[in-house]
């Protein structure tokens, strides 16, 4: 583990890990870093060639730097981490993925910051081990349920589907070019690592679309158990999320007993990668509150 902010990378913070949780035998690859009393996990969206570093590299730094243990999960059928086919809510199988990780490494308690998919996966954290969750951190994800704004599916899902079964650099930024708000931020070198993610991993694409065959609804919507969280909880949303509408993030907040919201203008489904700094300086704050 490295103390020198200057070299933090994808490749010297990488650890691997067997987990053994309930029906779940599998190894995980994450991403860690700096050695606070404090630790905070940071959980990716589901788009084909995600993985915790490619979501977050841009927010580690700095939670490091104010003294914080700093964990990004490659969720299982993602990254590094090996592959599974899944058959029921994706969130739970997250959820227990995490709670492997956090035994496996001795964490009795973490703070969660989630996106997309990874807010799901907060959400279902925080619902089946409430002790083992510190505060929480949501971005474009917490809750299923269809918008009655939006047509449904939302244009960014109908984009990650069709990636997932082809593959192509042209889908690929078809789908990152309605990501965030400003497509002239997404650099050829973030294409082509997304890319090379996706090639590389084509056992986890062809599996994603066989637990979408058996189970459609992968996400479900959980706005009803919402009150049985307590935990502090700080939303954060793109106004021009073309993925997950602003009004799931109203939702939520809507339900949570403790929570607030902050919305970006100019930001799309990406809030902690098109506005970093003034995303890492909410967090920070709201971890110290």
């Amino acid at each position: 583990m490295t103390n020198d902010l200057n070299v933090l990378t994808d490749e010297n913070t990488s650890r691997f890990v067997r987990i053994n949780e309930g029906d779940l035998n599998l190894q995980l690859h994450y991403n860690e870093a700096g050695q606070g009393e404090e630790t905070v996990v940071m959980l990716h969206g589901s788009g084909p060639g995600a993985s915790g570093w490619s979501n977050f590299h841009r927010n580690v730094e700095p939670l490091v730097a104010a003294g914080y243990r700093v964990i990004l999960m490659n969720c299982p059928g993602w990254g590094k981490s090996d592959p599974i086919v899944n058959t029921g809510s994706r969130p739970e199988l997250n959820a227990r993925a995490l709670k492997g990780l956090l035994d496996a490494l001795g964490i009795a308690k973490a703070h969660l910051i989630g996106n997309s998919m990874g807010g799901h996966s907060t959400v279902a954290f925080a619902l089946s081990y409430p002790e083992r969750a510190g505060k929480l951190v949501l971005m474009g994800g917490g809750t299923g349920g269809a918008s009655p704004f939006v047509p449904m599916p939302p244009e960014g899902i109908k984009l990650i589907n069709a990636l997932y079964r082809e593959p192509t650099i042209e889908n690929l930024r078809r789908m990152m070019n309605v990501f965030v708000y400003d497509p002239s931020t997404i650099t050829e070198q973030l294409l082509e690592g997304r890319l090379a993610n996706m090639l590389g991993r084509r056992d986890h694409l062809e599996n994603y679309v066989k637990s979408l065959e058996l189970n459609p609804k992968q996400y479900p919507d959980v706005g009803y158990r919402l009150n049985e969280i307590t935990h502090s909880t700080l939303v954060i949303w793109g106004r021009d999320d073309r993925f997950v509408p602003l009004d799931a993030g109203l939702r939520l907040i809507a339900g949570l007993q403790n929570s607030e919201l902050h919305v970006f203008s100019r930001c799309g489904h990406w809030a902690q990668w098109e506005h970093a700094d003034r995303f890492n300086s909410m967090v920070k704050e709201f971890l110290v509150l």
